[in-house]
């Protein structure tokens, strides 16, 4: 396959607004071992490209400084040491920065082949979200079936595919959201819907639980939600953070309600984490996720699709907050 020697990608060219997003002409990247390169079709927008923009994300050394953190597309170069993928496959990946291009290199582990009847932007949807729900509501969270969960930011990329694989695997299901239309979205994802604006949610858990609680709490708000988010937690309840939206420090923090709960409280950053461990959880989606995806369950909402070149729009729309589900910027 001839490749051309550049490629549009968009850049981050000093912290700030969405504006400090700049399309740029640069040289097409290389396969290195254990990767693939992918022509990228569509790239999925996450907070944490909005914050990692902003000046707001921890940036450990060596992490790709260009935005974008899921891709959907064709393979068209391996890397030495490539055996699970070729040339021409199409798959949607995990990236470890640099989604927002025309080309993208991605270690294989973290790129799934496409499921049978999802197009492209459907695609370049889904692994951010299923990633971070799987590792943190399943796996840290240790949800299952039976089990009761709180998932706020319910009409979130991650709060619908939270809502909607709680739904597949038997997990009652309560989401905070800010306006009645969200509330509705909720509502149709199988959940119980809570508007913050109008309710305390460890109230209305408190009522709806007969005073049990939940199990495990997904956040995205940090410091502002934790006392509440122990009080609406049962015994042995989890409380995994993912965000700090209201803040990345809370004050007064209830800890004979921790200790009297027997309380777990947790969090990860997903991007943090090794090539090594977003493999494992690739393979765990592959086995327990990738089956319902064919099926044509749990699909991502899709609530808006820009270019590449209004990457900075889409930004803007994500940080307005009305948006129900993924924005997705098209490439090709």
């Amino acid at each position: 396959m001839t490749l051309p020697t550049e490629m549009t990608r968009i850049e981050i060219t000093e912290p700030g607004g969405p504006e400090v997003l700049k399309s740029r002409r640069v040289t097409l990247p290389v396969a290195a071992e254990g990767e693939v390169l992918i022509r990228v079709h569509a790239a999925g927008v996450n907070r944490p490209d909005a914050l990692q923009r902003a000046g707001k994300y921890p940036m450990k050394p060596g992490m790709n400084p260009i935005p974008g953190l899921e891709v959907a597309g064709e393979v068209v170069a391996v890397g030495n040491g490539v055996s699970t993928f070729a040339v021409g496959d199409r798959v949607c990946a995990l990236s470890n920065g640099g989604g927002y291009a025309e080309y993208c290199t991605v270690p294989a582990g973290q790129a799934l082949p496409i499921p049978d009847g999802l197009e492209w932007i459907q695609a370049a949807a889904i692994p951010e979200t299923f990633f971070t729900v799987w590792a943190n509501l399943f796996g840290l969270g240790g949800a299952s079936r039976g089990q009761r969960a709180l998932i706020h930011g319910g009409t979130s990329g991650i709060g619908t595919t939270a809502l909607m694989l709680c739904r597949e695997f038997g997990i009652e299901a309560f989401a905070t959201a800010g306006s009645a239309d969200k509330c509705a979205a909720i509502r149709n994802l199988g959940g119980e819907a809570i508007n913050y604006r109008d309710q305390d949610f460890a109230e209305v858990i408190a009522e709806k639980t007969a005073g049990q609680g939940v199990n495990v709490i997904l956040d995205i708000m940090g410091g502002s939600y934790l006392n509440g988010n122990i009080s609406a937690l049962g015994m042995d309840g989890r409380l995994v953070m993912l965000g700090f939206l209201g803040g990345a420090r809370a004050n007064d923090i209830d800890l004979l309600a921790i200790l009297g709960k027997r309380a777990v409280v947790t969090g990860s950053l997903l991007r943090a984490r090794t090539s090594t461990e977003k493999a494992a959880i690739a393979d765990q989606l592959r086995e327990h996720v990738w089956p319902v995806l064919a099926a044509g369950r749990c699909l991502p909402i899709i609530d808006k699709v820009y270019p590449l070149a209004d990457a900075a729009k889409a930004h803007a729309h994500m940080e307005a907050g009305d948006h129900i589900g993924k924005i997705v910027l098209k490439i090709d």
